[in-house]
């Protein structure tokens, strides 16, 4: 006589809602009428937005001479922040692609959050090494295009690496993201009221019905996007990384960047999704989809990863004493103790003293903490390609010792990348599914194909399990999942 097997599923989904109920809520956040609250945010972040283009306007009049960037720190806030946003965006592909690989279903209710996030991240990125060239509209000066004046690119240069990474990464995040966004796309165009919603959203939903053989396909091509989006994480960060290393400048000329950057990049991605996804969990209810237990695997992944940032930290002071070299020993007692040595602490306060909150699962579940974490985590990991790039100011001769200061137009230009990170976020928030309803249904108990109503007591029973689980009965889009 077998036993009687029994399923208990993690909990993913609170309040046990239907598929419908799963539809109605997160739909209705795209459907409502637009509230005062994101009207006044988006005002704000379009201001900023303009002064972003008030900056970048005024540099291509008159150069980038009103930069700080000088002799011999000629990079300066424009890498910094380059690299900044770039590593930014890359919880969004560690989030969809690589837990989606390893089949951690924990992910759905955050990734649509996340691949959003990188997209508008590597739009900021893109901005800076375009303008840093000083002649943003002579393309060739940063793409390898064929010209009539025969003024080749470096190809040597890690910039025209960068161009190529970065791009790559965009088009398959751009992918990646528009891809899982098809289902539920169709289901607006459905539920649409008026003409223009109707056809704009049928037009992205490419003539989606839900029918067995589109799914089929659909979880191919998601699949293969992911397969191909997982070693850019680890590559493009690499790449940027190598700016850096294949320098000869002390400080710089380490084997630990790629692996270090890549590190740093995930723990900052993931405060940002931390911070974002608090406001926007509060502001449109979704405790129930966004709930402690996916807030806090989060912060258990960015304390591993502010440990491996903390761990390369030690490594380059150890690398530096062991190695004997009196330049390298010099570059990072003057990042301490130099005259920059303040950027350097509050680097070192934010990535690895912060996150140890997180040992502390009293901590780790607290709303507030997990806030002021996030942004102090992005505030250190700013500071961290600040540090880098002061190391141009001391080099070996100290002669050719210099300072660096930003200017105003410094400041604009990177608090205006703010300005335009927010204002495409806020317009995701505002005419894009924030949460994937596909994915969000094939999590639910009622997905399960050993689900039966009448052993939830807490289940409306009015449901019905459909034949085939996670299809929603009298829908084409159902919650059939990947």
């Amino acid at each position: 006589m077998s036993a009687k097997v029994e399923h208990h599923p993690e909990t993913l989904i609170q309040g046990n809602p239907k598929f419908s109920s799963v539809t109605q809520h997160i739909s209705q956040i795209v459907e409502d009428k637009t509230k005062m609250g994101w009207i006044l945010l988006f005002g704000l972040s379009a201001s900023i937005l303009m002064m972003l283009l008030g900056a970048v306007g005024y540099l291509l009049f008159e150069g980038i001479g009103i930069w700080g960037n000088n002799q011999p720190v000629s990079w300066a806030f424009d890498i910094v922040n380059f690299v900044f946003w770039v590593g930014i965006g890359h919880a969004g592909t560690l989030i969809s692609a690589i837990l989606f690989l390893f089949r951690q279903k924990w992910r759905t209710s955050i990734n649509r959050f996340a691949e959003a996030m990188t997209i508008f991240a590597v739009i900021c990125a893109l901005l800076f090494p375009s303008i840093h060239v000083g002649r943003a509209w002579l393309l060739y000066w940063v793409m390898p295009l064929p010209n009539q004046m025969a003024m080749w690119p470096n190809f040597r240069s890690p910039l025209l690496w960068d161009m190529f990474a970065v791009g790559t990464y965009f088009t398959c995040s751009l992918l990646f993201w528009y891809v899982g966004l098809i289902p539920d796309l169709a289901t607006l165009r459905d539920r649409a009221t008026t003409k223009i919603r109707k056809i704009a959203y049928g037009i992205f939903a490419l003539g989606w019905h839900g029918g067995n053989t589109q799914w089929k396909h659909y979880e191919l091509a998601y699949l293969i996007l992911a397969g191909i989006s997982t070693p850019l994480v680890l590559s493009v960060h690499s790449i940027v990384s190598t700016d850096f290393a294949t320098s000869v400048l002390p400080g710089w000329h380490t084997t630990i960047f790629p692996p270090y950057f890549v590190a740093g990049a995930i723990f900052s991605g993931f405060a940002m999704v931390m911070t974002l996804a608090l406001i926007a969990r509060k502001i449109y209810k979704l405790e129930n989809y966004i709930t402690l237990n996916h807030l806090e695997k989060m912060n258990k992944i960015m304390l591993v990863t502010g440990m491996m940032v903390g761990y390369s930290y030690g490594c380059e002071f150890f690398v530096a004493w062991y190695s004997s070299n009196p330049y390298e020993q010099f570059a990072f007692i003057n990042r301490a103790f130099g005259p920059y040595w303040w950027a350097y602490w509050t680097m070192i306060t934010c990535n690895v003293v912060v996150p140890q909150l997180f040992w502390s699962k009293k901590l780790r579940t607290n709303l507030a903490v997990m806030f002021v974490v996030s942004i102090l985590i992005n505030v250190g990991m700013w500071f961290e390609r600040f540090v880098i790039l002061l190391t141009l100011t001391r080099d070996f001769l100290p002669s050719s010792w210099g300072w660096y200061w930003p200017t105003i137009w410094d400041g604009m230009t990177m608090v205006g990348s703010f300005g335009l990170f927010f204002t495409l976020f806020l317009l995701f928030l505002r005419f894009l599914p924030m949460i994937s309803m596909a994915e969000v249904k094939n999590v639910l108990p009622q997905a399960d194909p050993h689900y039966h109503v009448a052993d939830d007591h807490n289940a409306d029973k009015s449901v019905k399990p459909h034949p085939k689980p996670g299809i929603e009965p009298g829908t084409a889009m159902g919650g059939a999942g990947l």
